[in-house]
C-alpha cells in the first residue's frame, strides 16, 4: 500500500510538473538565452530539411565566430553530439502536428521529468520514498528548473542521462557486473553512460557516484577489475571517435578553453558572488531555500548513504570550480547541478519532519512549509523576466525578410555573433562583420540587414540598394547600385 501511495505521488507530480513547463509552450524562440536555443534548434531545422548527416550537423551562422580562426563555409555546428537534434526533428518528421521547436521543448520536458523519476528511485533507495518523493517534487517545481525544463537545449537530457546512469549502474553493481551482452542493467547502464557523455563532456563529473559505489563494494581493489575498465573504455570511446571526427572540421568547433577559467575568476570575491549567491542562494533557491541546504547535509545517517549523496555534492562543487568561466557566465550551465541540490533539499525536508532535538515539532513543520513557500515564491520572482520576448522586431524582420529574399541568399547580420536573427529569418550567412563587406561579398554574402538601424547606417544606401526599410531593419542587395 505505502509503494503505491508513493507512486500516486510521483505521478501527481510528474503530471503537474508537465504542466507547469507548458507556460509560453508555443512562445517563439526568442526568450532568455535564445542565441543557444536557437543554435540548438537550426541543428534539427537543417536534418529536417537536408536529412539526418548526424556527422555533419549544420546551422545558419557561416562565421569565423564560434571558432574565432577558422573559417566555417558549410555552417557546420560541431559542439555536442546531436543526439538532441535527432530527438526533436525526428519526432517532427514523424508526427508534424507541432512546430518543431515545440517538439525541441517537449524533449526537454521529457527529460526533465524523466530525472525526476530516477531521483526519486535513486533517493528512495539509498534512504527512503519520503525523501525520494521530495528529491522529485523539488527538481520538478523550482523555478528555475522549470524555465529551463522546457528550453530548447541539450542540458536537461544530459541530467537524465547520468541520473539514468547511476540508477542502473547502482542496479548492475547489485548483480556484481554480471557481464553479458543480454543483461539489461548492463546494457541500460552503458547506454545512458556513452550517451550523458556525448550530449555534455561535463556529464563525466556528475558520474563520481559511480565510482563512489564501487569503491563501497570492492574499496581499492576495483583498480583491478578488468570489467569495470572494459565499461569505461567502452563508454568514453564514442565520444573519444566523435571528438577525432570533429577536427576534421576546425571551423565548425566553437571556441571552449575559456570555459575553464578564461577570465581568471576562480576562486576570486566574484566567483563565489555569482555561483553561491546570485545563482544558488538567489535564482534557484531563491533565498529561503539555503536553510534546508544546509539542514541537508547535517542530516544524520549510515556511513554509507551520508557519502553517497556527498559524492553529488562533491560532482557539482568540482564542476563549478573546474568549469568557473562558463559557470559564472551562463546560468543555464547550472543545470546540471540541479539534482544534487534537490537531493540536498529532500535531505534538509527530513532533517525537519523527523527531528529529535529540542524544537517542538509543529515549530519544525511550519518552518519547513515557510521555507518551501517563500522559496518557490522568490525564486518565481527571479525566474518570470526570463520567458519575456525581450527582442520582438527579430520575430517581425525574420517574417518580413523572408518574403523579400530568395531561399538560397546568403545574409549578414551584424549581431556580434548572435544568430537568433538569421534563426528567424531562416537564411544562412554572417553573424558579424568579420572581415569588410566587399570580401564578405567575394565569399558568398547577398544582403545585409541593420536590426533597429540608426542614421549612421542609412550611408550604405550610397553604395548598395535599399530594398525594404523599417524601424525594425534595413535590407540592402549587395549586388545593386542604388
Amino acid at each position: 500500500m505505502k509503494i503505491k501511495k508513493e507512486i500516486l505521488v510521483l505521478f501527481i507530480i510528474l503530471i503537474l510538473g508537465f504542466l507547469v513547463r507548458l507556460y509560453h509552450f508555443n512562445a517563439p524562440i526568442a526568450d532568455w538565452h535564445a542565441w543557444r536555443q536557437v543554435d540548438t534548434s537550426a541543428v534539427s531545422k537543417f536534418f529536417v530539411k537536408d536529412g539526418f548527416d548526424i556527422l555533419h550537423p549544420r546551422f545558419y551562422d557561416l562565421s569565423n565566430v564560434p571558432s574565432g580562426v577558422w573559417e566555417n563555409p558549410q555552417g557546420y555546428r560541431f559542439v555536442e553530439f546531436p543526439i538532441y537534434n535527432v530527438a526533436q526533428a525526428g519526432l517532427f518528421k514523424l508526427f508534424g502536428v507541432l512546430t518543431i521547436e515545440e517538439w525541441g521543448r517537449l524533449v526537454t520536458i521529457f527529460s526533465s521529468l524523466l530525472s525526476s523519476v530516477f531521483l526519486y528511485l535513486i533517493v528512495k533507495k539509498h534512504l527512503n520514498g519520503f525523501a525520494g518523493l521530495f528529491a522529485a517534487f523539488f527538481f520538478t517545481f523550482i523555478p528555475f528548473n522549470i524555465y529551463f525544463g522546457r528550453t530548447v537545449l541539450p542540458d536537461s537530457s544530459t541530467a537524465a542521462a547520468f541520473l539514468g546512469a547511476i540508477y542502473f549502474f547502482d542496479k548492475w553493481i547489485e548483480k556484481d557486473l554480471r557481464f553479458k551482452i543480454y543483461d539489461i542493467r548492463f546494457i541500460l547502464t552503458l547506454i545512458f553512460t556513452a550517451a550523458s557523455i556525448l550530449l555534455k563532456p561535463f556529464a563525466i563529473f556528475f558520474l563520481l557516484p559511480m565510482v563512489y559505489l564501487v569503491y563501497e563494494k570492492y574499496e581499492f581493489s576495483f583498480l583491478k577489475n578488468k570489467k569495470l575498465w572494459i565499461f569505461a573504455i567502452l563508454s568514453i570511446l564514442p565520444f573519444v571517435l566523435w571528438r577525432i571526427w570533429m577536427l576534421q572540421y576546425p571551423g565548425g568547433i566553437p571556441q571552449s578553453g575559456w570555459l575553464l577559467n578564461g577570465n581568471n575568476i576562480r576562486f576570486k570575491g566574484a566567483f563565489f558572488h555569482w555561483i553561491f549567491a546570485e545563482r544558488i542562494g538567489k535564482l534557484i533557491l531563491g533565498y529561503w531555500g539555503l536553510p534546508l541546504l544546509i539542514l541537508g547535509i547535517l542530516l544524520k545517517l549510515s556511513k554509507e548513504s551520508y557519502l553517497f549523496f556527498l559524492s553529488f555534492l562533491v560532482s557539482s562543487l568540482l564542476y563549478v570550480t573546474v568549469i568557473a568561466t562558463g559557470n559564472v557566465m551562463h546560468d543555464y550551465y547550472q543545470i546540471l547541478i540541479m539534482p544534487s541540490i534537490a537531493i540536498y533539499l529532500a535531505l534538509g525536508v527530513s532533517f525537519l519532519w523527523e527531528n529529535k532535538t529540542n524544537i517542538y515539532r509543529p515549530v519544525s513543520i511550519i518552518i519547513l512549509f515557510v521555507s518551501i513557500v517563500f522559496m518557490l515564491s522568490f525564486g518565481w520572482f527571479n525566474v518570470r523576466a526570463f520567458y519575456n520576448i525581450d527582442h520582438p522586431e527579430l520575430i517581425r524582420l525574420g517574417s518580413q525578410i523572408d518574403k523579400l529574399i530568395p531561399k538560397n541568399a546568403k545574409v549578414v547580420v551584424p549581431t556580434d555573433g548572435d544568430t537568433t536573427a538569421l534563426y528567424f529569418m531562416q537564411r544562412r550567412g554572417w553573424s558579424s562583420f568579420e572581415k569588410p563587406l566587399p570580401e564578405l561579398i567575394k565569399m558568398g554574402a547577398d544582403y545585409l540587414v541593420f536590426i533597429n538601424p540608426k542614421k549612421e547606417d542609412f550611408g550604405v544606401g550610397k553604395k548598395y540598394k535599399i530594398i525594404s526599410s523599417s524601424a525594425d531593419y534595413i535590407l540592402f542587395d549587395l549586388h545593386q547600385k542604388p
